[in-house]
């Protein structure tokens, strides 16, 4: 009979590594309001997949819709002055 080794030793060696760093916890902050707006889009969407949608529904759709893009624009304008890594434009 042969015995499956475990490769707990292999994984947990990176576990130090497997945590997102502090720049990265802060672009998930600073993208934040965008996540939410597309989840609110989302969710807009998935009210009507099994009926017809409403006049409600259309402008639930559609003031989600224009919240989702004035969080990206938003994001964009907030990150239009910082410079990429490395010179790139």
């Amino acid at each position: 009979m042969s015995h499956i080794v475990t490769v707990q030793d292999a994984v947990t060696a990176f576990k130090d590594f497997m945590e997102p760093t502090s720049a990265e916890l802060d672009a998930i902050e600073r993208e934040m309001p965008v996540i939410l707006a597309d989840v609110d889009l989302l969710d807009a969407y998935i009210a009507t997949l099994d009926r017809t949608p409403t006049e409600l529904d259309a402008r639930r759709i559609r003031r989600a819709r224009r919240r989702a893009l004035a969080a990206r624009v938003a994001l964009l304008n907030r990150t239009a002055g910082t410079s990429l890594p490395g010179g790139v434009a």
